[in-house]
C-alpha cells in the first residue's frame, strides 16, 4: 500500500486560501452536521441550553471565577497528529498549527499572548457564571483554525476530517481549549430609534474570520499584557470591553504590555463607566455560542448608548481600522437584520447576536 501523500507548504497555502475565500459558506456546511437542537436563533451558531437564557442579562450580573493553573498547552499529541500540518522543505514538519500560520500565512499581528481561557459557563437569570483558568491565543488557533482548514480541504476532496472528530461536541468546554471572545453589538439609540455598525475583518491583519463582517467591538477575552499584575487587574468583561471600544471604535492604538491600565484615572473609562452607572450606557448579555467551523467562542452582548453620549465619545462615520474597516451605520430594523444576515458574509456570532437582539429589543431600547 503505498504512503500517504505528505502535504506540501504549497498544497496547505491553496487550502488554506480555499478557506478564506469560502469561510461564510463552509461556516453555514459545517453547522449542518452538528444536532438541530444546538443553532442559536437559528444562525450557524451553535450553543448549549445552559447558554441560552430565555431573558437578557446585564452584565453585571455574571459572576466571574478564575482558578490560575499553570497554562497548559491547549494541543494534545492527539490532536497536533490530525491537525493539516505540512512539511518543511528540509524534510520536518511544521509541529503546530500556529507555527505553520506564523511561517506561511500570518496576519499583522500574531503572537501567542496570555489568554482567560473558559473552563465552564452557565447563563440564566439570576444564575450566570463563567468560569476561567489561564491559557494562550494560539491554543485555539491550533484547534479550532486548524479544525476549519481540515474542513476546507475535506470539501477539496484532499483529506478526512480526522480533528473534528475527536472535538465531536464543540460545545463541549472538556473537550478544546476556548478562549472566549467578547462581541458587542454597539446600539446608538435615539429615542425609539436605534442604529449599528458592522467591521468588515481583513484577512491580511487578523488571524480569525478574514474576510468577513462582525458586530463591533470584538475582542478577546484576555490581559492587556504579559506581566503578572495584569491578570488579576484586567479579570473583567467591562474593562475588556473598554479597551475594545477604544481600539475599535475610537481608533486609538493598542498598548498591549505597556503597564498597568489605570482604569480609575484612564479619562475614557472613567466616563464610560460614570455612564453606566448612570444609565446612559446599558449592557446586556443575550447567551454564548460556538462558531461551528472555527470553534471560536462568544459571549453576546449588546451595549445599548445614548445618542448624546455616543456623539460624543464615537463617530457612525465610516473607516479603516486596525483590523478591517467600520461600515456605515445601519438602521436596527428586522428587515436591516435579515438582509445581513441573509445577503452579507457575516459571523455565526454576529447572525445570532443580531437576531437575539432584535427578539429582545423591548429590553434593551426601553427607557
Amino acid at each position: 500500500m503505498p504512503a500517504a501523500r505528505v502535504l506540501t507548504e504549497d498544497d496547505w497555502l491553496r487550502e488554506r486560501a480555499y478557506l478564506q475565500e469560502h469561510r461564510h459558506a463552509l461556516a453555514v456546511e459545517a453547522a449542518r452536521q452538528y444536532p438541530a437542537g444546538h443553532p442559536v436563533a437559528g444562525t450557524p451558531l451553535l450553543g448549549a441550553p445552559r447558554w441560552q437564557p430565555a431573558e437578557a442579562i446585564p452584565l453585571r450580573d455574571i459572576a466571574l471565577e478564575f482558578v490560575p493553573s499553570p497554562a497548559a498547552d491547549g494541543s494534545s499529541p492527539a490532536s497536533a497528529d490530525l491537525a493539516p500540518l505540512p512539511g518543511r522543505p528540509d524534510g520536518t514538519r511544521y509541529p503546530r498549527y500556529s507555527d505553520a500560520m506564523r511561517a506561511l500565512a500570518a496576519p499583522a499581528v500574531f503572537e501567542n499572548r496570555p489568554t482567560y481561557r473558559l473552563t465552564a459557563a452557565e447563563l440564566a437569570p439570576g444564575a450566570s457564571r463563567l468560569a476561567f483558568t489561564r491559557g494562550h491565543y494560539f491554543d485555539a488557533i491550533d484547534t479550532g483554525e486548524a479544525a476549519a482548514h481540515e474542513f476546507a480541504a475535506a470539501r477539496l476532496g484532499e483529506r478526512p476530517a480526522g480533528l473534528r472528530t475527536l472535538v465531536a461536541d464543540p460545545c463541549d468546554l472538556r473537550r478544546r481549549p476556548a478562549n472566549l471572545a467578547i462581541s458587542t453589538l454597539t446600539l446608538r439609540r435615539d429615542g425609539d430609534r436605534a442604529s449599528f455598525m458592522l467591521h468588515w475583518r481583513d484577512p491580511a491583519k487578523v488571524g480569525h474570520a478574514g474576510g468577513m463582517y462582525q458586530v463591533i467591538p470584538v475582542g478577546v477575552f484576555q490581559p492587556s499584557g504579559p506581566e503578572p499584575w495584569h491578570e488579576r487587574r484586567d479579570f473583567s468583561l467591562w474593562r475588556c470591553m473598554l479597551r475594545e471600544f477604544d481600539e475599535e471604535l475610537r481608533g486609538r492604538p493598542e498598548e498591549y504590555g505597556t503597564g498597568p491600565v489605570d482604569y480609575e484615572t484612564w479619562p475614557f473609562a472613567r466616563r464610560m463607566t460614570a455612564a453606566l452607572d448612570q444609565g446612559q450606557v446599558r449592557v446586556w448579555c443575550l447567551g454564548l455560542g460556538v462558531d461551528p467551523l472555527t470553534y471560536a467562542t462568544d459571549l453576546l452582548t449588546v451595549a445599548v448608548i445614548d445618542s448624546r453620549l455616543f456623539d460624543e465619545l464615537f463617530s457612525l462615520a465610516p473607516r479603516a481600522n486596525a483590523e478591517g474597516s467600520v461600515l456605515a451605520a445601519r438602521e436596527f430594523a428586522a428587515h436591516v437584520i435579515d438582509r445581513v444576515i441573509h445577503r452579507e458574509p457575516i459571523q455565526a456570532a454576529g447572525a445570532a447576536l443580531l437576531r437575539l437582539a432584535w427578539h429582545h429589543r423591548d429590553t434593551l431600547l426601553d427607557s
